[in-house]
């Protein structure tokens, strides 16, 4: 089964990603294969540069090809994401300061990312 997940709770990429996915992803127990992690909010503080769980993750992401896509406006609000906010869901809005592969974008960009390797389930964390 392929899923993706959506991080849109306070404390969900710290918690839920850091401490149950993404140890589970490493040791290959996960039991599904993830193709993409959406991340709002604070959580895109995760995969900014030189944090160690975003760090983990980008080398997971690169080795299974795991989409990796932080909201464009939670992320310009917060100085990870270059662009004007009237550019949200254009795609034209680029992740800065962020672990290798993470791109910036909306739901439309998400979709479009997801479609050549959709996910059978969408889980919101």
């Amino acid at each position: 089964m392929k899923v993706a997940y959506v991080l849109a709770t306070p404390m969900a990429s710290a918690f839920k990603l850091a401490r149950m996915i993404l140890p589970q992803l490493e040791a290959g127990t996960h039991g599904a294969e993830v193709v993409g992690i959406m991340f709002f909010d604070d959580n895109v503080y995760t995969v900014r540069s030189g944090d160690p769980v975003g760090e983990r993750l980008a080398r997971i992401a690169a080795e299974r090809n795991i989409l990796l896509m932080i909201c464009d406006d939670c992320a310009m609000r917060r100085g990870l994401a270059e662009g004007e906010f009237h550019q949200c869901g254009s795609g034209e809005v680029v992740a800065k300061d962020c672990v290798p592969g993470v791109v910036a974008g909306c739901f439309p960009q998400l979709y479009g990312a997801l479609a050549g390797n959709p996910p059978d389930q969408v889980i919101t964390l």
